[in-house]
């Protein structure tokens, strides 16, 4: 009983450990910003009273809006990227020609892809979507790629010997092997994502937080800009967490 004991105190310590220094760190930041709202006048930096004041009367469905249009985004991304992977890893010749494309896309600026889909679409959702998925794709597809490159040769030619389909051969070895590779770029593309589409929602559109930034930009409200800030870094780090828990979850072997 003693030693489950000791073992639950462990894993609560492992937990926390460096989060202490993580709250110092912040609650340094706050400090430093309140100090700085009564030199400098409100409206260049507001107090955290007028800010979390703010913050309770925003309109939270542009807060909703951005979710989904994030999630949809990405799930269509990592659709894409993942298949475009398989079909690269089992065969080298289509990896030659699809590769430089992809090194194409990746080097086109966000705010690019912003100015192509206003010029090339008419329907502003899926603006966002196709500049979404333009700058994320890639992203899964070369991490999801570089995740089965890396899956022990030895392992793959075991595999190999038993004369699997290929069908076997994802199941079997490359889905097992990459999970970590997913989860890692999921975590990455998902703030990516966040900031690409605000920049996305800034030109024509009428809801997003990206159209609501704007809305606080006309007004000169840099209270509205920061509680906003606050929404997105929230939405992100929730996001972020859930990846965390399921690789906590998954790789528990780890």
């Amino acid at each position: 009983m003693e030693r489950v004991r000791e073992i639950e105190v462990l894993k609560l310590y492992r937990v926390f450990r460096g989060k202490k220094e993580y709250a110092i760190s912040l609650l340094a930041l706050a400090v430093a910003w309140e100090i700085a709202s009564y030199i400098f006048p409100p409206y260049a930096v507001p107090s955290w009273s007028i800010i979390l004041k703010t913050l309770v009367s925003l309109d939270f469905t542009h807060a909703y809006i951005t979710v989904i249009r994030v999630l949809l985004a990405l799930a269509a991304a990592f659709a894409i990227g993942f298949l475009l992977a398989v079909i690269m890893y089992l065969s080298r010749r289509i990896e030659r020609y699809i590769m430089p494309l992809v090194n194409l896309i990746m080097a086109v600026p966000a705010i690019c892809w912003v100015l192509f889909a206003i010029l090339w679409f008419k329907e502003p959702e899926f603006r966002i979507f196709f500049v979404l998925v333009a700058v994320c794709g890639p992203g899964f597809l070369i991490d999801i790629l570089d995740g089965m490159k890396n899956i022990p040769r030895h392992l793959r030619e075991m595999l190999v010997s038993f004369r699997p389909t290929k069908n076997q051969l994802v199941r079997k070895l490359i889905l097992p092997a990459i999970v970590p590779s997913i989860l890692t770029t999921w975590k990455i593309n998902l703030g990516l994502a966040v900031r690409v589409v605000t920049v996305a929602e800034l030109v024509g559109t009428v809801s997003g937080i990206g159209y609501a930034l704007n809305f606080a930009l006309g007004n000169l409200s840099l209270a509205e800009i920061f509680a906003w800030t606050l929404v997105l870094v929230t939405i992100l780090l929730s996001l972020q967490g859930v990846v965390y828990m399921l690789e906590a979850r998954l790789l528990r072997w780890r």
